[in-house]
């Protein structure tokens, strides 16, 4: 026989709000030893580094304008070879990229007065430019005659390098352009390539002869391409015809030739160091109609005398890094004389970018980008934005130095 145990309704009430509060404080215990442990193994996280991704993560870094914002110090892709590079890179700042879309980015060009930049989209014929005031990318020149390199002169006006005009222009303050040079002892240039503008009103510049292909201005001698497709009715295929020299255009209009074949084969990027006592110059690969094995990616330096004449030409460096070549392409020199070379590495990843010599020829810093740099510069309002034009893309950090000279 079963006896059944009846409760009155208020003592049950009593006990179920007693388990109901020993629930709660044994929840709540439970609660607050995880939360002790959290923040432990949260402090216990926080003791290591945090390893933030990079060109050489997988994934990789994301440099667009959605991508997670690099809040490190230094950025991660900004490397410290040597600890002098510290004086030169800005440590709160980070690499971004500012526009893509392109075919081939070259010649990145500073207008102090526009406070914009200026640079070469080459097989889409066309310069673009990028505002410092609101970031706004548009077209600015086009068609550009399949310009490669573009620079300012003392007194603000635009140098370009045309590949498919084969000639140097200036484009005045009034709009009108005034071709600077397209020949030599009265045989057309091969495709000029980069310029520099010398205080004493001159402008030295490269000839080497990438322009002659059907991607980046006419094909060199044609063969079976029609380098008459897609150009205006007057344009006369032409087959090169001098060698690959670097010239110098005297302010009379004088031609004088600088740097022969044999000195330095192929020559690509210049620059003057700060005081003009001293010009680099890049020999980059072979190119079309070379007939020997063109150069090897490297930098050799010159003094430069009060004649205009160079000498002393010595190797400035192989640009050979963790055996990777590292072949640059443009380069610029900053007010203290140091040399920022863009990089160029192919599939090796992680070594595209930037490389930062002294002017010895020492490395002492690396900016890694995600593409192939093809030139840089340095601009912004108080000149110490790199800018580099890589690929696709266009990027640009800031730096601790200013950049040397115009554009």
């Amino acid at each position: 026989m079963t006896r059944e145990v009846r409760r009155d309704p208020e003592s049950q009430r009593d006990s179920e709000a007693m388990i109901s509060r020993r629930t709660l404080v044994h929840g709540l215990a439970i609660a607050a030893g995880a939360t002790v442990a959290g923040a432990s193994g949260a402090l216990a996280q926080q003791a290591s580094p945090v390893a933030p991704p990079t060109t050489i993560t997988t994934p990789p870094r994301d440099f667009g304008p959605g991508g997670a914002p690099t809040t490190y110090f230094w950025d991660p892709d900004i490397i410290a070879v040597d600890p002098s590079f510290n004086d030169l890179a800005q440590p709160n700042t980070s690499i971004k990229r500012l526009y893509t879309g392109l075919l081939w980015a070259e010649g990145p060009a500073w207008s102090a007065q526009g406070r914009y930049l200026v640079w070469s989209d080459i097989p889409n014929n066309r310069q673009m430019r990028w505002s410092e005031d609101d970031g706004h990318v548009s077209v600015f020149r086009y068609p550009s005659n399949y310009s490669n390199g573009n620079s300012f002169d003392f007194q603000g006006r635009q140098l370009s390098c045309e590949h498919l005009t084969r000639r140097v222009t200036r484009y005045e303050h009034d709009g009108t352009a005034t071709v600077l040079a397209d020949n030599f002892n009265g045989k057309k240039l091969n495709s000029p390539n980069d310029v520099v503008a010398h205080p004493d009103g001159s402008y030295w510049f490269t000839d080497p002869p990438y322009g002659g292909q059907l991607y980046e201005g006419e094909p060199d001698g044609g063969g079976k391409l029609n380098a008459r497709i897609g150009e205006p009715a007057d344009f006369v295929p032409r087959k090169r015809e001098l060698p690959t020299n670097c010239y110098r255009i005297d302010p009379s209009g004088r031609l004088d030739l600088v740097v022969t074949e044999e000195q330095v084969p192929d020559p690509n990027g210049l620059a003057f160091s700060p005081d003009y006592k001293k010009l680099y110059v890049i020999s980059t690969g072979k190119g079309p109609g070379d007939t020997g094995p063109g150069g090897k990616g490297n930098m050799f330096v010159f003094d430069v005398g009060a004649d205009n004449k160079l000498s002393n030409q010595k190797l400035f460096n192989d640009f050979i890094i963790d055996g990777v070549n590292c072949g640059p392409d443009g380069v610029r020199i900053d007010v203290n004389g140091n040399v920022w070379a863009s990089s160029n590495a192919g599939r090796h990843v992680g070594y595209n970018g930037v490389t930062v010599w002294t002017p010895e020829g020492k490395l002492i810093g690396r900016i890694r980008l995600p593409e192939v740099c093809g030139n840089i510069c340095f601009g912004g309002p108080k000149r110490n934005r790199l800018f580099m034009a890589s690929s696709q893309s266009l990027y640009a950090v800031y730096t601790a130095t200013q950049g040397a000279g115009p554009g």
